[in-house]
């Protein structure tokens, strides 16, 4: 199995990928997901990025982030710190 695999579903990506980047057991990511103290956000590209897609995951005040094409393989990763998920809020609306 590649690290992202495409379905009809959405993407899949290998547990140990995700969990090997933030330092956490592959077999703990999926219960720490449904906590949500694993997030994740797919985004897809439009005109010039048309056909890739941004995938990241945050944790900890860190967030993972691939870049994969319409095949899956991914063709950037970055780590990087964010601020935590309840420091974020939405401004409200002019």
């Amino acid at each position: 199995m590649t690290a992202v695999t495409i379905t009809t579903d959405g993407f899949e990506v290998d547990a140990s990928v995700i969990a090997t980047a933030f330092g956490l057991d592959p077999s703990t990511l999926q219960a720490r997901m449904r906590k949500g103290e694993v997030t994740s956000l797919c985004e897809a590209g439009v005109d010039a990025d048309l056909g890739r897609f941004r995938l990241t995951f945050r944790h900890a005040g860190r967030a993972l982030r691939l870049t994969v094409n319409a095949d899956g393989e991914v063709l950037t990763r970055a780590m990087f710190p964010v601020a935590p998920a309840k420091a974020i809020r939405t401004l409200p609306a002019n």
